[in-house]
């Protein structure tokens, strides 16, 4: 025999078991031969060594030249088979004796398994063989039960010395959950075994193949010759041949188990592999193709009861699930406020779910239900953990594995699950599962499968199966389907009343708006009407006084006389620039087309600032962009701006404003400077509020200007902001978006 196959490990180590390439193994077991021919011309491309011991001639002798060499081409020609399809094509008689020729499609070659008919058994035997399957396993009632049954079916039909249902957890360890045995073997009935004793390569492959047959374990492996493809120099892939070789790290294992021979078909349940039937046997033995089909047919059957079973089971949890989760709702809807109604209800939330205890995490308080972990520890990993890992559900079975303080409470919450109340996993329901302290059975020390050897651990199969004791602790009964099920169920029922809180919550705040908003316009009324009657009456006889009276007044009477005249038109002032700035909240703009450079030139005309400001340098320019929105509130905001900037300039010695434009991003942005005495940028923010003013009384104003400006950009879905320096001027930039 030849050396590895290239690309095949010589070394498989504990880094790369669980990558070994089994499929490119590149032998074939000894009681029959792998051919590989070109698709196209079916000449024979690779072939086993064994052919010449087999079938009388040598593979060096069968390379190169048709398949006709060994049976009629004609046999092919329109029956191909299609990827990961396999038929049986035909039956041969090489030297008296009866060869099957199963053959497989891989790319561009068609792989010709071709191994021994074996003992037939006659077809009536073989009808009752499928009668019985399909009568024991259909009757069945239960999972155990219909285990068990398959195992004692296989046992009779097949004679293998140990038949085992093997069944994987969710980390891919197995368990025997079902086992018929000659009398004077040591049962392994509950053993568990290690995820790497059946590694992800045999597994994926399983799945591919679905039966496996190892009719001698110390067999010579026949190496196929050549090892790459003339063509495409890869591997030939052998994923599903019949008789493709066993990796050495299982054929020890095999003969460390004492087992002779061995045929596992897999258990597939809903697409995923569930387990594996084993047959074992202390001598060689071999099965057919035929009778494999058997087992396979079996194992189907099987998986199909075991489907009905586990449906009808989750179907009856999930009904039972469905009333407690109606009475929890209807019993939640009576209560008026959700949080009180979570934690007060006859059925509380952690009565729907099996538990120990739960926490709920509502608008930033914790509440406790039964046996938790401390507050402060549960605060922990809601905050350093479960925050930042949730997106709507959560759970695991073993905390401490993936959150290390969590092994501190493992007596209380070694399993959690939980949901999120909300789109950010601001609020949280959970459920915590003590720890299911017990002892599991191994066959042999799960731990001691490599040996150390130059710094590297190299795998290497048990040599005891003897039943190896071990004792778990910090892993909780694991999660079940239907519970996580009704998990999202609860969280989307609860997430329908938070909303529906809120509708309601809204809908209260939009009637105590719309009253508000009436109590504005009146006092909008009382403002423009009562209080301004008063007002004029005040500043009316103020100025009579003036006109008749002023003469005879002293010095302080004729101050006093102006205080009161100013300070009447003052508070008109600060009266009409309130009425304009909540009449911008409440008005519907009226959109029309705004020439803004003459509408600026109108702003100027009405300020008149050649009188009030001779000093003042103003430049507008004149290709400043026309836009869309309401001309009256515009005409508002530039007002405001162009105001202020004369205002705030006029003591310089060479005032200056600039009504000018930039584009950004195909958008207009306009703006008003000056060279004023500008302000600290930080108080930006402040200058938008109602009566917030920077500057003392040298300068009249209301402080309101600006925050009517803020308003008015808003209105028209823009933004403002300024740039500006303390002694220096401002710059005030806004857009007015599109509406």
């Amino acid at each position: 025999m030849n050396g590895p196959h290239h690309g095949y490990p010589n070394n498989v180590d504990i880094t790369n078991c669980d990558r070994e390439p089994i499929h490119i193994i590149g032998s074939s077991q000894s009681h029959g031969v792998i051919i590989a021919c070109d698709r196209d011309t079916f000449t024979i491309t690779r072939c086993s060594e064994n052919s010449g011991k087999l079938l009388g001639i040598e593979a060096e002798d069968l390379l190169g030249r048709s398949i006709e060499v060994l049976f009629p081409k004609d046999i092919l020609v329109g029956r191909i088979p299609a990827q990961f399809e396999k038929f049986v094509l035909t039956e041969i008689n090489i030297s008296q004796t009866q060869f099957l020729v199963i053959a497989h499609s891989n790319d561009n070659h068609i792989i010709l398994d071709i191994e021994p008919v074996g003992v037939d058994i006659s077809p009536i035997k073989f009808q009752e063989q499928l009668s019985r399957i399909l009568n024991e396993l259909n009757s069945a009632t239960t999972i155990e039960e219909v285990t068990s049954r398959a195992a004692a079916l296989v046992k009779s039909i097949f004679r293998y010395d140990r038949v085992m249902v093997y069944q994987f957890d969710d980390e891919w360890n197995g368990k025997v959950v079902a086992e018929e045995k000659e009398h004077n073997m040591e049962s392994w009935l509950g053993l568990h075994y290690p995820a790497t004793d059946i590694p992800k390569p045999s597994r994926d492959l399983f799945l591919k193949q679905e039966i496996r047959i190892i009719g001698d374990v110390g067999y010579t492996p026949s190496t196929i010759i050549p090892q790459l493809s003339p063509l495409t120099q890869e591997p030939l892939d052998l994923s599903l041949s019949e008789l493709r070789g066993v990796s050495p790290i299982h054929i020890q294992y095999l003969k460390n188990m004492k087992v002779g021979a061995s045929l596992t078909a897999a258990i597939v349940l809903n697409g995923k592999l569930w387990g594996l039937l084993a047959c074992h046997h202390s001598t060689s033995k071999f099965v057919n193709y035929y009778q494999r089909q058997s087992v396979k047919f079996l194992t189907q059957i099987y998986t199909n009861t075991l489907s009905v079973i586990t449906s009808r089971n989750f179907i009856a949890e999930g009904e039972q699930s469905q009333i407690l989760k109606e009475k929890f709702f209807k019993e939640l809807e009576s209560i008026p406020n959700l949080t009180k109604g979570l934690l007060q209800l006859n059925t509380p939330f952690t009565s729907l779910i099996s538990s120990t205890g739960g926490a709920l995490f509502k608008d930033g308080e914790l509440y406790l239900q039964g046996l938790t972990p401390l507050k402060e520890q549960v605060l922990r990993l809601i905050q350093g953990f479960l925050k930042k890992e949730i997106e709507g559900i959560f759970h695991t079975q073993n905390f401490e594995k993936i959150y290390a303080p969590a092994a501190a409470y493992r007596d209380k919450a070694s399993g959690i699950l939980a949901i999120s109340l909300g789109e950010n996993g601001e609020d949280l329901m959970i459920w915590f599962r003590r720890e299911s302290s017990k002892e599991v059975n191994w066959g042999g020390n799960p731990k001691k499968n490599a040996e150390e050897k130059d710094g590297i651990q190299y795998l290497h199969p048990r040599k005891s199966f003897e039943k190896w004791t071990q004792k778990v602790s910090g892993i909780s009964a694991p999660w079940k389907e239907q519970e996580l099920n009704l998990a999202a169920a609860l969280r989307e029922g609860i997430i329908h009343i938070i909303v529906k809180e809120q509708k309601e919550r809204i809908k209260d705040l939009n009637s105590v708006l719309t009253q508000v908003n009436e109590d504005l316009n009146t006092f909008g009324y009382s403002v423009s009407h009562d209080l301004r009657a008063p007002l004029r009456g005040i500043s009316g006889y103020a100025r009579i006084l003036k006109e008749n009276y002023f003469d005879q007044l002293d010095d302080s009477g004729k101050k006093f006389l102006g205080n009161i005249i100013n300070s009447a038109e003052e508070m008109n002032g600060l009266i009409e620039d309130l009425l304009s700035y909540a009449k911008i909240g409440q008005a519907e703009i009226s959109i029309t087309p705004v020439n803004i450079y003459l509408l600026v030139q109108n702003i100027l005309d009405s300020l008149n600032p050649k009188e009030d400001y001779g000093n003042t340098k103003i430049i507008v320019e004149k290709n400043l962009p026309d836009c869309t929105g309401d001309r009256r509130l515009i005409f508002q905001l530039f007002s405001n701006l162009i105001n202020n900037a004369l205002k705030y300039s006029a003591e310089k010695p060479e005032p200056e404003i600039k009504i000018g434009f930039l584009k950004e991003n195909n958008s207009v942005v306009y703006f008003v400077k000056d060279n004023g005495i500008g302000f600290d940028p930080l108080l930006e923010e402040k200058i938008y509020k109602v009566f917030s003013r920077l500057v003392g009384d040298e300068y009249p104003g209301t402080g309101v200007g600006l925050a009517t400006a803020k308003k008015v950009v808003e209105k028209h879905k823009g933004k403002i902001w300024v740039k500006t320096t303390p002694g220096q001027g401002s710059c005030f930039y806004f857009t007015l978006g599109n509406i």
